[in-house]
């Protein structure tokens, strides 16, 4: 039996039948070919949201507060009758604290919710495709307060994601700062699924911070049901 493959790059259109890819050697091309969230960015589904640094010093921003009135460091809403399923990739959070008398942020956490159909508020999420702030069905948490939620959000489990290594008060002084983690990412890829009606958002869990600020993004594909 012949099994025949093409050396060398090409173009085809969808729903073509084509031979397997091979390099000059002859080997069978099975690594990425281009960046793994190239395909959704190009098909125009992937689309990301966030905020630069905002002070997240109020209970709103912890598992204290898991009502309407909790404001995400990060999340998304898929509505109720988007047809589309929102594909979590990555998640990314810097804390930074802005103070000597600091009390730290503590864990970050995932919290969820479903069956929501009358949010109102939340931000347009930026296409990876055009760079414009269009053609998301979601709506992006960063800093806004889920205005409309119904019943309570649940905590869902431990963010894979860097903060202040305390949640304590400390007065810091030139030799004694608070430790900070680095920028980290939560490589969620697709393992988690926002669907019609669902939330996802990340809190931190002191219940009141004081004198941090946080930046954030989150990256997800829209994908038809």
């Amino acid at each position: 039996m012949l099994n025949e493959i093409r050396v060398g790059t090409g173009t085809s259109a969808d729903g073509a039948v084509n031979p397997a890819r091979a390099d000059k050697t002859l080997a069978a091309v099975t690594t990425d070919a281009h960046g793994r969230f190239q395909e959704a960015a190009l098909r125009g589904g992937l689309f990301s949201t966030g905020m630069t640094i905002t002070s997240i010093n109020n209970a709103t921003f912890s598992t204290a507060t898991l009502t309407a009135s909790a404001t995400p460091i990060i999340g998304i809403w898929n509505p109720a009758n988007s047809g589309k399923n929102c594909v979590i990739l990555q998640a990314k959070v810097q804390l930074v604290n802005t103070a000597l008398q600091v009390t730290g942020a503590g864990a970050l956490v995932w919290v969820v919710s479903t069956n929501q159909a009358a949010i109102t508020t939340g931000l347009t999420p930026l296409s990876r495709l055009s760079l414009a702030a269009s053609g998301s069905v979601a709506k992006g948490y960063a800093g806004t307060v889920l205005t409309g939620l119904s019943g309570s959000m649940v905590v869902y489990e431990a963010a894979g994601l860097g903060g202040v290594l305390s949640n304590l008060s400390t007065l810091q002084t030139a030799v004694g700062l608070m430790p900070l983690a680095a920028t980290f990412v939560d490589n969620i890829d697709g393992a988690i699924i926002v669907p019609p009606g669902g939330v996802l958002a990340c809190l931190c869990t002191t219940n009141a911070p004081v004198a941090i600020s946080a930046a954030s993004s989150l990256l997800w594909e829209e994908v038809n049901i």
